[in-house]
């Protein structure tokens, strides 16, 4: 099983990664109540026998508990077969507030923080969870009273990242210092990424990290996926899982169901296997918290795609055919990712 996920170069630095990634979020965060820490860790266990060792967390899951969680799975010399991404960004200010941080002293604290609750001495790739609009990218990255380049050369991390930054932001950042991957929602039904951060991804070298391929479960269920969501499923406000939106969206859910049953496959795999035929630099990491959504998640691999069948499924979800926003504000993603220039910046006391 192994051999058929496969390996990748994630970007042009050096990094290796299993060809699919497992976002580990909904094991403690978000997607209703935290799932049993001994499942967890049988889940990530059989993700390593089964050939994915990329995995995706960040100091905000939980918060701070997906971390721990991963740390308890990865003793034993698993931590040796795998490639540890978290994140850093969210900083929580109390129980309802958070604020995003991307300032020299914030960026050396969640790291220390990181390394501490995963109990590693390295983390492979290290993102900035979101972009802090008030300190330059330059800052955060990288430059003379910066901190990311540090912690590279401190051993601390190996790899940089961004998540949900625009194409001018990766550009700001990759002047300074190389960045190894970017982190953005990809799927058949969030496809405005194309237009102009793929692109640049691809011409600086960077490689494309798709989180929620599968629309945040809404290709594995269809509509009878607000069925299952429990309280604090944070779902439950996004636009696209609305009544209002949730009618038109279904159509969209029965073409892609109708072409999978064409190809012998799960709408769920079918989704994923359009991802994976966007390129060997993007990496898909879906979430699950169950073993047997794991091992259907790892067979869309084995779904081949014609581009007349790629051609077919984008045409189920084409850009007028969606309802809804992805979140509920689009504060926190890239549309609203710019940041001052680096001559403003004072510092901050």
């Amino acid at each position: 099983m192994g051999a058929a996920v496969g390996r990748m170069k994630l970007g042009s630095q050096g990094l290796e990664v299993s060809r699919q990634g497992l976002g580990c979020m909904g094991m403690s965060a978000l997607y209703g109540p935290p799932k049993p820490e001994p499942d967890m860790v049988a889940l990530i266990h059989h993700a390593v026998a089964s050939g994915v060792t990329f995995f995706d967390s960040s100091d905000v899951y939980g918060p701070f508990t997906n971390e721990t969680l991963l740390a308890k799975a990865f003793r034993g010399g698993v931590r040796k077969k795998v490639e540890v991404a978290t994140k850093f960004g969210y900083h929580i200010v109390d129980a309802a507030n958070f604020e995003i941080r991307g300032d020299p002293a914030y960026v050396r604290a969640a790291c220390e923080g990181s390394l501490k609750r995963l109990n590693i001495d390295c983390i492979d790739l290290y993102y900035q969870h979101r972009v802090d609009i008030r300190v330059p990218i330059e800052v955060t990255v990288s430059d003379r009273i910066g901190e990311l380049k540090k912690l590279v050369e401190e051993g601390k991390i190996k790899y940089i990242g961004l998540s949900e930054a625009s194409a001018s932001t990766i550009r700001r950042a990759h002047a300074v210092h190389p960045i190894t991957a970017v982190q953005l929602e990809w799927s058949l039904w969030s496809r405005d990424v194309e237009q102009d951060i793929i692109p640049t991804c691809r011409e600086l070298g960077i490689g494309i990290v798709a989180y929620s391929p599968l629309g945040r479960g809404f290709f594995s269920l269809g509509p009878k996926i607000v069925e299952t969501l429990t309280d604090y499923d944070f779902r439950k406000m996004v636009p696209r899982f609305q009544p209002e939106n949730l009618a038109q969206n279904g159509l969209i859910f029965e073409g892609v169901s109708e072409m999978a049953k064409r190809k012998g496959c799960t709408t769920s795999q079918l989704a994923l296997a359009w991802v994976h035929h966007q390129g060997p630099d993007v990496c898909p990491i879906p979430g699950t918290t169950k073993i047997e959504n794991f091992n259907q998640n790892i067979g869309a691999l084995s779904v081949e795609l014609s581009r007349e069948e790629m051609v077919e499924l984008e045409s189920f979800a084409a850009a007028d055919a969606v309802m809804g926003d992805r979140y509920a504000t689009t504060s926190g993603t890239w549309r609203e990712s710019e940041t001052p220039p680096l001559s403003s910046w004072k510092g901050r006391q």
